[in-house]
């Protein structure tokens, strides 16, 4: 399957544009929408947020990843083959944590270009046609050229700050497998820790582990966000007792 993470929203018609190509170019191949909404013009949140979703899909699945506030400059464009999985997008930071998150990745250059490369959308001119290419399995030793090292790699330690919020209002972490005694706190309020959402009061706030490994704030019935002034970006305090 082709899988689609990007910040391009749904309101416009972006997603649909990459669609058309991939049809185009990978026409029997399932295509999946994992997320249009990562924040926009953030690879440092898009990258934990990217490597932290990943696990959830097969070996195999071929993972079309564009949060590119430099497109059209000369950064480059990569590939990235990763526990079994692959990434192509932008050499911005944005596949340099799943990247080293694992110690079989295997990282290309793509130095193809198609006839007509819109300064503004590599992501349908450039990036869906060499992911259609991985996922039928062609042979790409024209288009891809080994590499040592990205150009540009966050650390792949936890972020504690704040990466995504969803439409709930609940708000993710960058924060992996934190245990359940230890002492939370953003936006200067303290989170008691609870299991789920049914385990603390209506309008109560508490952090938790969610169902992709990640520390989340959030609210009982009601918004994080809103309650506590969460966004993305603002810290998080995370205090291991032992």
């Amino acid at each position: 399957m082709i899988v689609l993470f990007t910040d391009f929203g749904l309101r416009d018609p972006y997603v649909g544009q990459i669609k058309a190509r991939l049809a185009e170019h990978a026409p029997t191949q399932l295509v999946v929408d994992l997320l249009h909404e990562v924040p926009d013009f953030n690879p440092h949140a898009g990258a934990h947020l990217l490597a932290a979703l990943a696990s959830g899909f097969p070996s195999g699945s071929v993972f079309l990843a564009v949060v590119d506030p430099g497109v059209g400059t000369q950064r480059a464009a990569v590939a990235v083959m990763a526990g079994g999985r692959w990434f192509v997008g932008p050499d911005n930071g944005l596949l340099s944590v799943v990247a080293a998150r694992h110690a079989d990745a295997r990282l290309w250059r793509i130095v193809w270009q198609p006839e007509i490369l819109s300064p503004t959308f590599h992501g349908r001119d450039l990036f869906a046609p060499v992911a259609a290419d991985i996922v039928r399995g062609d042979v790409l030793t024209d288009k891809l050229i080994p590499i040592d090292k990205l150009n540009v790699e966050f650390d792949a330690g936890d972020l504690a700050r704040v990466i995504y919020v969803d439409h709930y209002g609940n708000a993710w972490t960058g924060v992996r497998g934190v245990p359940q005694d230890a002492c939370v706190s953003a936006t200067g309020e303290r989170f008691r820790h609870g299991e789920s959402f049914g385990s603390v009061g209506k309008g109560e706030g508490f952090w938790f582990n969610n169902s992709v490994g990640l520390l989340e704030l959030a609210v009982n019935r009601g918004s994080a966000a809103a309650t506590f002034g969460l966004k993305v970006g603002d810290p998080v305090q995370v205090q291991r007792l032992n």
